[in-house]
């Protein structure tokens, strides 16, 4: 390696035909090897099965077919002593050895906490391309959801706290890297939906209400009083809204209709 000499790395998986790689270093202080090559693609399995997934902040991915998958996170012990190192190092001095030595740890159990996520990730979107023939997400821009909100010193924003905190659970979820892998792992076979009233729309008779979405994970029907996990209804919709789009060709989706019974004499 140029300005490094001989290094010496383990193979942790078989070398891919590539033509350049990088050597890189990262915040935990490890050193890893990269290899630039395109991915292969998973075949579709052929049985038209489809698959609607819905992303959350407490369930990261709600499946159509009732699974509820939560990315692998930090366990209890590790945050607690995460939230102690941060607090050793508020109170050490700007530049002295044992600081350095508390960033480090801290930024050993952060990239503990990475690679957990980009492994469920990769576990999650090569099921899913093994299993389904079309998978269907919702349409989100996460970048425009992860702004912050605190604004300028002229007009300062509005629940930063609460806004900085969704947007770490956002990140702490990977919504964009696993909609991006299964569009490397499954090309042509990932449908956007719009996400416009799939959390309101009752999954049961189309009905589309506001208080039907009782809670955070809680959904109830105010016109035909289907009840189940607001999450697994708003992936049922996803994935009946993707089948619609399938039929059409990929134009256009349904929007919310609220059809009332016609009375007695009506001419429908």
């Amino acid at each position: 390696m140029p300005k490094l000499g001989w290094v010496r790395f383990r193979w942790s998986r078989p070398t891919p035909a590539a033509k350049s790689y990088r050597i890189t270093r990262d915040r935990a202080g490890r050193w890893h090897v990269a290899f630039a090559a395109v991915p292969r693609t998973i075949p579709a399995p052929g049985n038209g099965e489809v698959v609607g997934v819905d992303r959350g902040v407490r369930v990261s991915a709600a499946l159509s077919t009732g699974e509820l998958l939560t990315v692998a996170s930090l366990r209890p012990a590790e945050r607690r002593r995460l939230r102690l190192l941060e607090r050793r190092k508020a109170r050490q001095r700007n530049g002295s050895r044992r600081r350095e030595r508390t960033k480090l740890a801290v930024a050993r159990l952060k990239a503990r906490e990475t690679d957990r996520r980009r492994d469920w990730t990769e576990k999650v979107s090569t099921d899913l391309a093994r299993r389904f023939d079309l998978i269907c997400v919702e349409d989100l821009d996460v970048r425009a959801m992860t702004r912050t909100a605190s604004g300028t010193v002229e007009r300062p924003g509005r629940g930063v706290r609460q806004k900085t905190g969704l947007n770490r659970g956002i990140l702490a979820s990977g919504w964009g890297k696993l909609v991006g892998r299964l569009e490397q792992k499954a090309p042509g076979r990932v449908q956007r939906i719009p996400a416009a009233h799939t959390s309101q729309r009752c999954s049961a008779c189309g009905h589309v209400a506001a208080e039907s979405r009782q809670s955070q994970t809680a959904f109830r029907c105010v016109a035909c009083a289907w009840a189940g996990n607001a999450d697994y209804n708003a992936a049922r919709n996803i994935a009946a809204a993707g089948q619609v789009v399938a039929a059409r060709g990929g134009q256009g989706s349904p929007g919310p209709v609220n059809r009332e019974p016609p009375t007695l004499g009506a001419v429908a």
